[in-house]
């Protein structure tokens, strides 16, 4: 999709929803384009390891664990479909299969039978994955605060929720995104 050398990102596929006007033939972004683009990258990585990383040492558990039990905790009946559980945790599904494998050796969750579709299988929270879930919950909210609340005024978080909307309008969760764009 982009291609980096030096100060100037190569674009091979652009979207046609975008608000930006490219001209026709155009091979470059801007340096503002470049810095947005990179700096998003940046501070996603920087945040993500960071909260890995303070999650795995004080409670064994992974992000994209936390993620995942956090997602079935939110779900009705603290379960979910395997398909869209991968969807909505922005995973594939070969590795939320293999996730899976880790979590229920872990006993945090346990894979549930389809009633209506016999080839369909849930992922379902146990009573054990709430309550690690539970335990890491403050370390979660304590890293995020800290490292990326913290440096944003109301308005602006305000602001940046608006944003984040405009690429991906299915995770802002009040029900208005229709998948498109994730």
């Amino acid at each position: 999709m982009f291609g980096v050398a030096g100060s100037q990102v190569t674009i091979a596929i652009m979207s046609t929803a975008t608000a930006v006007k490219i001209p026709s033939g155009e091979e470059s972004l801007s340096e503002g384009e470049v810095r947005a683009w990179r700096g998003l990258l940046r501070a996603h990585a920087c945040l993500a390891k960071r909260l890995d990383a303070e999650l795995e040492q004080a409670h064994g558990l992974p992000m994209t664990s936390y993620e995942v039990l956090q997602h079935l905790k939110d779900a009705s009946g603290g379960r979910m479909r395997m398909c869209d559980l991968a969807e909505r945790a922005q995973l594939s599904r070969s590795g939320l299969t293999r996730l899976v494998d880790r979590l229920e050796r872990d006993e945090l969750l346990e894979r549930c039978s389809c009633d209506h579709d016999a080839r369909g299988s849930y992922a379902c929270l146990t009573d054990l994955g709430r309550e690690r879930l539970a335990e890491a919950r403050g370390t979660h909210l304590a890293v995020v605060r800290e490292h990326f609340f913290s440096r944003f005024s109301e308005g602006e978080l305000s602001a940046l929720a608006d944003l984040w909307d405009r690429i991906a309008p299915c995770g802002n969760g009040n029900g208005n995104g229709n998948g498109a764009g994730c």
